[in-house]
């Protein structure tokens, strides 16, 4: 009767040593993953407030957007200037065309 349950104890040991280890694995990813989510937010609001919105423009019925909105290449967005020079800045940059503004025909 001894043998026997030694030899079972001895076959579960292995799989409850594995539950163990898969356990303590899911708590430290979900304590990390915890960990980047409060850190990110942190970084995105630091990125929000460095840019003081020198380039931000109010459009009305589209919302705010960044760069020289009177360029032919300016993406219109609140993330990204434009489509040839991203990252700025706007000033001096040697793709600026101006948009051409269509006028209604009457």
């Amino acid at each position: 009767m001894l043998k026997t349950l030694l030899i079972i104890a001895i076959g579960l040991l292995p799989s409850l040593l594995s539950l163990w280890l898969v356990r303590k694995a899911q708590q430290r990813t979900r304590s990390r993953l915890r960990y980047v989510a409060r850190n990110l937010t942190r970084v995105r609001l630091r990125q929000n407030t460095t840019n003081d919105g020198s380039d931000r423009h109010y459009l009305e019925g589209v919302g705010f957007l960044i760069g020289d909105i009177t360029c032919r290449f300016n993406a219109r967005s609140a993330h990204l200037r434009c489509a040839v020079n991203p990252n700025g800045p706007c000033e001096g940059c040697r793709y600026y065309e101006p948009r051409e503004i269509m006028e209604k025909e009457e």
